[in-house]
């Protein structure tokens, strides 16, 4: 269940919200949706993958964290294991929408139903959203930036789906992993980048590919794969501390 709510200095005077990380505050979580703009971020730790719904036409890439429902294997108890937390993570409780009846306008809307919250007024825990007089604080600002980050990215990613679709680029991806243990866990549901298709474009494909920025996000992309052995790694790992 959620609670979205526009955010106000008014309403939401003595806000604060949870940093640490866990399961319990939301963070055992298999994947996460992400956007061609951070693939570069993304693709340094974790395997960027796509759905794809076919009935609503429909592409999303994902960062990949574990291999079932529920697992993260970034997750160590309160701490993330990577250098860089994915956007749609990182601005957990807090998204952006638009203001009713303004065209074009965005707002900062926060989901008072996140275990992120720590109350109002809780001083002993949590970052303050508002300062006492009830300006937007650093860490406030901090996720405002990137709120209008994740939304310039989602708003050019369409441009890039629609490359991959023209290029019949994605292909389903479908891979077993055996485990130290000799347990299977096989991965479905997927795409990935068809890296044959992809060699071989022409020239003016590539070309349209690289004037419309979409070029390098495809090579993040298509480089991030090989973190898949380090998830399961990370997973042999698991297995073994129990």
């Amino acid at each position: 269940m959620t609670d979205h709510q526009v955010l106000t200095a008014e309403a939401h005077a003595g806000l604060r919200i949870r940093r640490d990380r866990g399961a319990d505050r939301g963070d055992a979580v298999m994947s996460c949706v992400t956007v061609p703009d951070e693939f570069r971020q993304v693709q340094a730790h974790y395997p960027i993958l796509f759905r794809r719904n076919i009935e609503r036409d429909e592409i999303v890439a994902v960062a990949l964290f574990g291999f079932e429902e529920g697992e993260n294997l970034f997750l160590d108890g309160a701490h993330w294991d990577a250098d860089y937390v994915p956007l749609a993570i990182d601005i957990q409780p807090f998204l952006i929408g638009g203001a009713p009846g303004a065209s074009g306008a965005k707002q900062v809307h926060v989901d008072m139903a996140s275990a992120r919250i720590a109350g109002d007024g809780a001083a002993d825990e949590g970052v303050r959203v508002f300062d006492e007089h009830g300006r937007p604080s650093p860490y406030l600002e901090t996720v405002a930036e990137q709120l209008g980050a994740l939304d310039a990215g989602w708003q050019g990613a369409a441009d890039f789906f629609a490359a991959l679709r023209r290029h019949d680029l994605l292909e389903p991806l479908t891979f077993e992993i055996t485990l130290d243990t000799g347990s299977t866990h096989r991965l479905v549901g997927f795409h990935a980048v068809n890296e044959d298709r992809l060699r071989a474009l022409d020239g003016d494909a590539l070309g349209e590919l690289h004037r419309d920025g979409h070029l390098m996000p495809l090579f993040m992309a298509v480089a991030s794969i090989g973190k898949i052995a380090a998830l399961v790694g990370r997973k042999n790992r698991r297995m073994a501390d129990g």
